[in-house]
């Protein structure tokens, strides 16, 4: 069983910046590909970015292209999300993700574990 927690959410001004973190506890993400999903309210959770378990392969949404940027520190079992730029349409909850082996996938019903959200707000 792989447990996940998110941190970093918050409330920031357009234009500003926040980094999310996804942390395990009890395991490492070695052999997990892990995601970031986000749902905003009455809309359906969507895809934002993933990293690959096999060579740390990177896949953005195009709304994050040039915005936001995923990594992992193995050693802290922890994946980042650095989201610059923020706009006030990524204000949602935001979800950490991870599947066993396979590829990275856009599909939420494909990942096995999932943490319990953060709150991330964008200000006009």
């Amino acid at each position: 069983q792989v447990q996940l927690v998110e941190s970093g959410g918050g409330l920031v001004q357009a234009g500003g910046s926040l980094r999310l973190s996804c942390a395990t506890s009890g395991r490492t993400f070695s052999g997990y590909n892990v995601a970031w999903f986000r749902q905003a309210p009455g809309k359906e959770r969507e895809f934002v970015a993933g990293i690959s378990w096999r060579g740390g392969s990177t896949y953005y949404a195009d709304s994050g292209k040039g915005r936001f940027t995923i990594s992992k520190d193995n050693a802290k079992n922890t994946v980042y999300l650095q989201m610059n730029g923020l706009k006030p349409e990524d204000t949602a909850v935001y979800y950490c993700a991870c599947n066993r082996f396979g590829v990275v996938s856009t599909r939420s019903i494909e990942f096995d574990y999932w943490g319990p959200g953060t709150q991330v707000t964008v200000s006009s």
